[in-house]
């Protein structure tokens, strides 16, 4: 098991921290930083959680430094489907069902599809996305630059998005893996692109989507499964494409969506 003092030096250099910078955050001596990741001072299971907190180290990553020390896990992995759950599921549903007529997605750390509300299910079924599915495999095969108009720009902005979860997780394989598929098709916008964001443009046949995401996560996170849980919600960008989304969700039915070639 690595030691608390590599384990310390190395989520600090990944913060760009020097052990200065992180003993005036934390308010604790330079000498006492120094003395952590040379091994010559214990640290208390307050020490780990209070520099963890100052360097906004995930909580997967503050249960391996209580355990490298030989003190037990602070943070449990509840199952999402537990009894103790119960509140963050219906928080979770609520929000999905609410965010009709428009798509919405919960995603773990590996970007793999939770849950998924209805209007999302009739709209990302016809690219094989479903609940259990993977959505890095959709990003990085062939069918994103087949139905996405502006695939080198949106591959960019999530490459960018991915390096960032990857860097503040301290580095996820399966994410890094994906940056460098996506680098292969990644394009950076040109000046003349406008607006306050690049929206994700879906071309199917006979139809044109326009949509741009947010991503909400839960505050106060104790749990590494929470910390882990991303909610995805989309919105129309124009008036055409905020009817097509309702027509998915009132007519789903007569609203076929083939991928076009």
């Amino acid at each position: 098991m690595t030691s608390y003092s590599v384990l310390l030096k190395e989520w600090r250099k990944r913060r760009r921290m020097s052990q200065l910078d992180l003993a005036v955050e934390a308010d604790v001596s330079a000498r006492h930083i120094s003395f952590l990741e040379t091994g010559r001072s214990r640290p208390s299971p307050e020490m780990i959680v209070h520099l963890s907190e100052v360097m906004e180290v995930p909580v997967d990553a503050r249960n391996q430094m209580m355990k490298a020390v030989g003190f037990a896990p602070r943070y449990a992995a509840t199952p999402l489907d537990n009894a103790a759950m119960e509140p963050i599921r219906n928080a979770v549903t609520w929000t999905l069902e609410k965010h009709a007529p428009y798509p919405g997605l919960v995603l773990d750390r590996l970007w793999r599809v939770v849950e998924l509300n209805g209007p999302a299910a009739v709209l990302f079924a016809p690219l094989g996305l479903a609940a259990g599915n993977s959505l890095l495999e959709l990003l990085t095969g062939p069918t994103m630059a087949q139905v996405v108009e502006n695939w080198p720009e949106v591959a960019h902005y999530t490459m960018l998005r991915l390096r960032a979860e990857s860097a503040a997780a301290g580095g996820i394989p399966d994410l890094e893996i994906a940056i460098r598929e996506l680098a292969a098709h990644a394009h950076a916008p040109s000046d003349a692109i406008v607006g306050p964001s690049i929206p994700t443009v879906y071309r199917f046949a006979g139809h044109r989507l326009s949509m741009f995401g947010t991503i909400a996560q839960f505050s106060t996170v104790a749990d590494e499964t929470l910390d882990d849980l991303k909610i995805e919600l989309f919105f129309p960008s124009d008036e055409q494409s905020a009817d097509l989304l309702t027509a998915l969700t009132s007519q789903p039915q007569d609203l076929q969506l083939p991928i076009s070639s």
